[in-house]
């Protein structure tokens, strides 16, 4: 009888501290409000600045870099670039953000017969879509 009333207290205790513990930890995930402060599509990237930065690129550019500047993070975070050659998701890119202002980036190797339409998504851990970068590569 003494286990079943031990094991009652227990579970009582519990349910007592969960709400707790999962305020915590929703409070902790929603004070990162992530904001894009910058992003450009750029031929390179040298002492964290952009090199050749535009909307067109010929076809035979090679690789593109989608270079990116967050703020807001106020502990380690991820972000994410999705790359699109129309509507086609291409390339997926976690990223790390350790904190706030951060510069991260991604590249994509550009085949000569992608012409076209294309975008990057910076997009947070949830897909929510911080920032849309177009950008067309030309014949």
């Amino acid at each position: 009888m003494r286990d079943l009333f031990r094991l009652w207290e227990e579970a009582a205790l519990i349910l007592v501290l969960l709400p707790f513990f999962f305020g915590s930890v929703v409070q902790a995930q929603e004070s990162a409000v992530l904001e894009v402060e910058s992003a450009v599509i750029c031929r390179g990237i040298e002492d964290r600045e952009a090199i050749d930065a535009g909307t067109d690129f010929v076809a035979s550019v090679g690789k593109l870099f989608c270079l990116t500047k967050i703020n807001g993070a106020d502990h380690p975070v991820e972000v994410i670039h999705i790359w699109y050659y129309g509507d086609t998701e291409r390339a997926r890119i976690n990223l790390p953000v350790k904190f706030s202002p951060w510069r991260t980036y991604s590249s994509k190797i550009i085949q000569p017969h992608e012409i076209g339409q294309w975008h990057v998504d910076i997009v947070d851990t949830y897909e929510n879509i911080l920032k849309t970068i177009h950008f067309s590569i030309l014949p």
